[in-house]
């Protein structure tokens, strides 16, 4: 269990870099008005894949802990159901995909930082939440 938590915990900067990355190419693609290359589009398949990766992850951790001992309590329970609910988020990225070049980078731009901020404050439900960031 220490080798999944380890991993959970270290995945997570995967997908803050990779995230990152979206949102500074996606403004970048939108400002400069540049049409959708298949870097975009395998940008906007794989984060919600990577997200998926991280949330099965932690719903193992948060079964497999609660059955072995540790329970449920609210601040997992309510960091999971977030980041469940941000790993929904990010499937949107596959929206708008007849909308003209600028309009997907908005878009899905905007999808990545409210996928974030669900990611954040997922964090800071957990006990020492803004600690966490901290490497």
């Amino acid at each position: 269990m220490a080798i999944l938590f380890t991993l959970h915990s270290y995945f997570r900067w995967v997908i803050v870099l990779v995230g990152l990355f979206i949102i500074v190419k996606y403004a970048i693609g939108w400002l400069q008005k540049s049409n959708f290359s298949s870097l975009d589009n395998r940008l906007s398949k794989n984060f919600p894949i990577l997200m998926d990766i991280q949330v099965t992850i932690g719903i193992i951790l948060l079964v497999w802990g609660g059955l072995a001992g540790a329970g449920f309590p609210r601040q997992r329970l309510e960091h999971a159901v977030t980041l469940i609910i941000a790993t929904g988020v990010t499937h949107m990225l596959s929206r708008w995909g007849s909308a003209s070049a600028p309009q997907r980078f908005r878009n899905r731009m905007l999808v990545v930082i409210a996928t974030f901020i669900l990611i954040f404050l997922g964090v800071f439900v957990l006990p020492g939440g803004a600690v966490r960031w901290a490497f």
